[in-house]
């Protein structure tokens, strides 16, 4: 394989020919993926007059990677066109721009499932996408006002400390962990595909918490449950419903994010091997192998331009 850097870039029509930079952002905690494109104002001494050919709302492709071993790294639309000290900047989101686009009618819900409440949502902003929602919980009440797709869709992750995201045409609601791209690890050695790390290995023992959640009950009055460890650290949320079952389910959740044995924290590499949000991957380290690994990818940043590309990886908790 060789390993000169490229890229096949497409802005509507548009086939880019020159680049300065691409910096791409991928989390299953950010709700939308991003792209900054930066493309220079001249080449060859040639002015590119690129603002007659991309437009806001344009799809976008990017593909990144070596020789012809190219893989897709983002799918949107055109956001925002600017200009940085002569270069011409394209701010890109994923499908989810539809969502923040589109202004839902005023209505209230009452004991509606999420999974109801998302359908709603979909077949305002974008009928063709998919959903798949791990959550029956009911809402006791719910209210669209004046807001848009995206709203709804923030609001459901605040609520549930849930996983919403875009992948290949799918809108994906989740609890933390729960959704696993592939069975398949993405290994990675820091003696050899780790350029560096800010890493920090934690234990559950040292990282005691107690999670309040307060609720409503059925007659309005406030309740409130407690989990994890009495005299730990205090965390307090929100339920979004009375059901006893989700609440109990939520708390030990919120719980489980924030006490854990293994790493927190992200590591840079280069673009291969490939990995994305809510894949596995194996960190190895032969000095300490006590500490090897499964974890979580919550989250990928990519950058890429003349002087080389490379991939930060966001971990979550520890699988195995």
């Amino acid at each position: 394989m060789t390993y000169e850097m490229n890229y096949d870039i497409t802005i509507g029509d548009y086939r880019l020919n020159a680049l300065n930079e691409v910096k791409i952002k991928r989390s299953i905690d950010a709700l939308s993926d991003t792209a900054v494109i930066i493309l220079p104002a001249r080449l060859h001494n040639r002015t590119l007059k690129l603002e007659g050919r991309i437009k806001v709302s344009d799809p976008v492709k990017i593909r990144l990677g070596y020789g012809n071993d190219l893989r897709t790294e983002f799918e949107g639309y055109v956001d925002k066109i600017g200009t940085d000290e002569g270069n011409l900047t394209v701010e890109c989101l994923d499908r989810l721009r539809k969502f923040k686009e589109t202004s839902l009618s005023d209505k209230v819900f009452k004991d509606v499932t999420v999974k109801a409440l998302l359908g709603e949502v979909i077949q305002a902003c974008d009928k063709e996408m998919k959903l798949e929602c791990d959550y029956d919980t009911k809402y006791d009440k719910f209210t669209f006002y004046n807001a848009s797709g995206y709203d709804v869709l923030k609001k459901v992750q605040d609520d549930f400390k849930a996983n919403v995201y875009v992948a290949d045409g799918v809108l994906h609601v989740h609890p933390p962990y729960a959704q696993v791209a592939s069975d398949e690890e993405v290994r990675f050695d820091f003696s050899r595909n780790i350029e560096s790390a800010n890493l920090k290995y934690r234990k559950a023992e040292d990282e005691k918490v107690q999670v309040e959640l307060t609720y409503k009950d059925k007659n309005g009055k406030e309740q409130k449950v407690k989990f994890g460890t009495e005299g730990g650290t205090k965390k307090s949320f929100k339920s979004p419903t009375s059901d006893t079952k989700e609440i109990d389910r939520l708390g030990k959740q919120i719980v489980g994010m924030y006490s854990y044995d293994g790493y927190e924290g992200s590591f840079t590499g280069w673009l291969i091997p490939y990995v994305a949000p809510t894949a596995k991957v194996r960190l190895h380290d032969v000095e300490y192998p006590e500490k090897d690994g499964t974890y979580y990818v919550t989250g990928t940043e990519v950058e890429f331009s003349s002087s080389g590309g490379k991939r930060t990886v966001s971990l979550g908790r520890r699988l195995v």
